[in-house]
């Protein structure tokens, strides 16, 4: 199979559309497949996983690349004759290569993966978040199919009169994340740093920027006997700082492979602060790494915990009593923990990267019988 792979992201830029295209990509060639990848310039490798990647014209908006309409998108697409076009959280790029793949009689699949209108709802644009919805219809009705994480990203698109939906998860490395890490020196010695008194570590994995509610954390302020460790950097990091000022908070800045794995395992619970994602990577890794979750009754988290059994889910009120009642539940008790822990690994133990891969494969096989369907 020949798959062009057009990304609104992609390296040197970290982040959940990026990773999950890497994965992709590593399964895409894993299997003998051909591909392309076609993303915003900003600097990217020449190839990724043998494939040829180009980069097309972008402006810089908040610290990420977005691509411009530009005729060589087309020329790509029409050049390389691919059997299916995958769309990675379409907007500007995404749009424009659906739009050529209908031009050129090549079926599409579109990734949902950023909550667009979300981010227009929260800052409160009013008309803005009624436009997101029509932009995130425009440009999904074109798609031969969508592919969306969680239920709630599903009732939301279903709401808003898209068709041709099915669900696609996301895949988590189960030898990377592992609860056997919380036994390797560098991880004892990072929980010594982190906690020297001997305190439950409260952890945190994500970008820091407005989206991702960081500043959460401080409903945890006078909690006895925790420390806070936050990984990630972002446009966020001074006011998240502030909000937190006199807390006990490590900061452990942006961490990846075994950096990151080590993090996870020296936590001894896991706090997802955010209430706009589609899906929540983190909290995958965070069950594999054998830790409980503590997260919002939002979003992707509603699919990924189990309430009660590997971890709790708060409701939003306004002062986030519920979130440090949860926490304090589990930082008293240790056997409690454990068991939350020990359940959320067993939660993922079927979601390998390969058998989210392998399904990926076959909704590209069932766009392209669609379309095939549809010209007969």
């Amino acid at each position: 199979m020949r798959v062009a792979i057009v990304s609104e992201s992609f390296l040197p830029t970290v982040n959940g559309v990026t990773n999950s295209v890497r994965k992709v990509l590593d399964h895409l060639r894993d299997n003998g497949h051909e591909a392309i990848v076609i993303v915003p310039a900003a600097g990217a490798p020449a190839h990724y996983a043998g494939f040829r990647v180009h980069e097309v014209p972008a402006l810089a908006y908040r610290q990420f690349p977005v691509g411009l309409p530009s005729p060589q998108v087309q020329k790509l697409l029409a050049d390389f004759q691919p059997d299916v076009v995958h769309a990675a959280s379409p907007f500007l790029l995404g749009a424009q290569a659906i739009a050529a793949a209908g031009r050129l009689g090549i079926p599409s699949v579109a990734i949902f993966q950023t909550d667009v209108a979300g981010y227009a709802r929260r800052n409160h644009l009013g008309a803005a978040t009624r436009f997101a919805w029509r932009m995130v219809r425009w440009i999904h009705e074109g798609a031969d199919l969508t592919l969306v994480p969680s239920s709630a990203s599903m009732t939301d698109l279903e709401a808003a009169g898209i068709q041709r939906l099915a669900r696609w998860g996301r895949g988590v490395d189960l030898v990377t994340y592992h609860p056997n890490n919380r036994a390797e020196p560098t991880v004892q010695r990072l929980r010594q740093r982190l906690a020297p008194h001997g305190e439950t570590i409260i952890g945190y994995v994500g970008r820091i920027a407005p989206e991702k509610q960081v500043e959460r954390i401080k409903a945890l302020r006078g909690l006895p006997g925790i420390r806070i460790a936050i990984v990630g950097d972002g446009p966020g990091v001074n006011t998240v700082k502030k909000e937190l000022a006199g807390m006990p908070v490590t900061w452990l800045g942006k961490l990846t492979g075994g950096e990151l794995a080590a993090a996870y395992a020296s936590f001894d619970l896991f706090l997802h602060t955010g209430t706009e994602e589609t899906f929540g990577q983190t909290i995958q890794e965070a069950h594999a790494s054998g830790i409980p979750v503590v997260a919002p009754r939002a979003g992707g988290p509603i699919d990924l915990v189990d309430h009660g059994t590997n971890g709790y889910l708060f409701d939003l009120v306004a002062d986030d009593a519920q979130l440090r009642a949860y926490v304090e539940a589990l930082v008293i008790d240790e056997t409690l923990r454990s068991r939350m822990g020990e359940a959320g690994r067993r939660a993922v133990l079927s979601k390998s990267w390969k058998s989210v891969g392998d399904e990926l494969l076959e909704y590209y096989g069932a766009a392209i019988a669609s379309r095939v369907a549809a010209l007969a």
